[in-house]
């Protein structure tokens, strides 16, 4: 199965396209090599998937015909990513909540102007 097709039906990523896009820019690794969308995967390789700051690995233990439910996910894939690593993606998550809070929509025109106001003095 190619590596684009299985990392969308173990649902790593929410479509081909987008699984495509990422390995065709290095964020997914198979055995730790950069590869094309187009190569196949077997039972027993190992995925690397780099999410922001933070590299996720996969075993794959199986492969798999069409895309599956996210309860069946671990039938198909093994988890063995390190604790440092899931470390750095939380870490990452809390500082881009603390950016902006959560359900706050985008600044209207009043707060971009004050915004670049406040830069302005500062930068003087």
């Amino acid at each position: 199965m190619r590596i684009d097709k299985f990392t969308w039906c173990v649902r790593l990523t929410k479509t081909r396209a987008i699984a495509s896009d990422f390995i065709s820019k290095n964020k997914v690794k198979l055995n730790g090599q950069g590869v094309k969308p187009s190569r196949e995967v077997s039972s027993g390789d190992i995925i690397s998937f780099q999410k922001h700051n933070a590299t996720f690995e996969y075993e794959v233990l199986l492969l798999l015909k069409n895309r599956v439910g996210a309860k069946l996910v671990f039938n198909h894939l093994r988890d063995i990513t390190k604790s440092e690593e899931i470390e750095k993606y939380r870490i990452y998550q809390v500082s881009q909540s603390e950016y902006r809070q959560k359900g706050s929509g985008k600044p209207s025109t009043k707060n971009r102007r004050d915004l670049n106001e406040f830069m302005d003095e500062g930068c003087l």
